[in-house]
């Protein structure tokens, strides 16, 4: 049975939406309107739009708003992709030059239909944003490329300061929730960026609410801890749609507090973990924060 949302959530969204209307956000809009660029945060309803493109915060989706897969959490469109935008990475890049960004996160659909995944295309964006913009720092954000770990390489190769991958949900709920995708395959993924790149901060998050119990979820983060991964994000999912996975429980934020505390103990850097807490939320800031952890543990 579908959970009914908490009054205190609604309120967390409602305030979110409200912040969609000040002059800060709606010139951010505006700007990704103009350069017709994609973002999450409007692709996939991210709770939290009103909030990052107030402060001038914003994940750019490239490689288009379609994907090849049909999970059942997303709301990212699914239908025939249309080919890579050559312009885009300048576009991006100019973007990024105008907002002052210092930080940039970089998602996509997942590209089954390249013969790279869209490897080649990320490597492409990051270069492009770090030539125009000296010393900005990028986080990309990447589908599973089937498993094809010289796909993997070739984004490692544009040297970002962190790979991030989500592992979504529990391993017992991938065959309803992860159409197409693989638990095993995902953590394989991250070995292998620590393994080729051990200096570039590996990340990870997965959504509460679809069903898993709590001993399922610690072993998940043991799993994400036993790769390697350095980040990890935990935030409440909410359904897109009637026609998407239901959500069967609404995480109070106490649990959050608890799971920030376990991340902890298992050595994880930095977590974020909050209900309206994505993958991309704050990126730039658990970044710091990872990296001034790692330099006090090294001491």
């Amino acid at each position: 049975m579908t959970a009914q949302i908490p009054t205190w959530l609604k309120e967390m969204v409602g305030r979110n939406k409200a912040a969609l209307r000040t002059h800060a956000a709606q010139k951010a809009q505006h700007g990704l309107d103009v350069s017709a660029l994609h973002t999450v945060c409007v692709e996939a309803q991210c709770p939290n739009r009103g909030e990052c493109l107030n402060c001038g915060d914003a994940t750019f989706m490239i490689l288009g708003g379609i994907c090849t897969r049909g999970c059942k959490f997303c709301a990212v469109t699914k239908q025939k992709p249309l080919p890579p935008d050559e312009s885009e990475a300048q576009k991006i890049a100019q973007t990024v030059c105008e907002w002052g960004i210092r930080y940039v996160v970089l998602t996509s659909p997942t590209r089954d239909d390249l013969p790279d995944g869209g490897a080649g295309h990320f490597a492409r964006v990051m270069k492009q944003i770090t030539a125009q913009n000296p010393g900005v720092l990028c986080e990309p954000l990447v589908p599973d490329f089937r498993g094809r770990t010289q796909d993997l390489e070739v984004v490692l190769s544009a040297h970002p300061a962190v790979l991030a991958h989500n592992i979504e949900t529990v391993p017992q709920l991938y065959s309803g929730v992860r159409i197409g995708a693989d638990y095993h395959r995902s953590l394989d993924l991250l070995a292998h960026s620590k393994k080729v790149a051990p200096t570039v901060l590996t990340k990870s998050g997965l959504m509460l609410g679809l069903g898993e119990t709590p001993a399922q979820v610690k072993q998940t983060l043991q799993d994400l801890r036993n790769v390697g991964v350095d980040l990890v994000t935990i935030g409440q999912y909410l359904a897109p749609s009637r026609r998407h996975h239901e959500v069967l429980r609404y995480a109070e934020p106490a649990e959050y507090e608890r799971w920030t505390q376990t991340a902890a103990e298992l050595g994880f850097l930095a977590s974020a973990c909050g209900p309206l807490v994505r993958s991309s939320y704050r990126a730039g800031a658990l970044y710091r924060q990872a990296v001034l952890q790692r330099k006090l543990a090294a001491k």
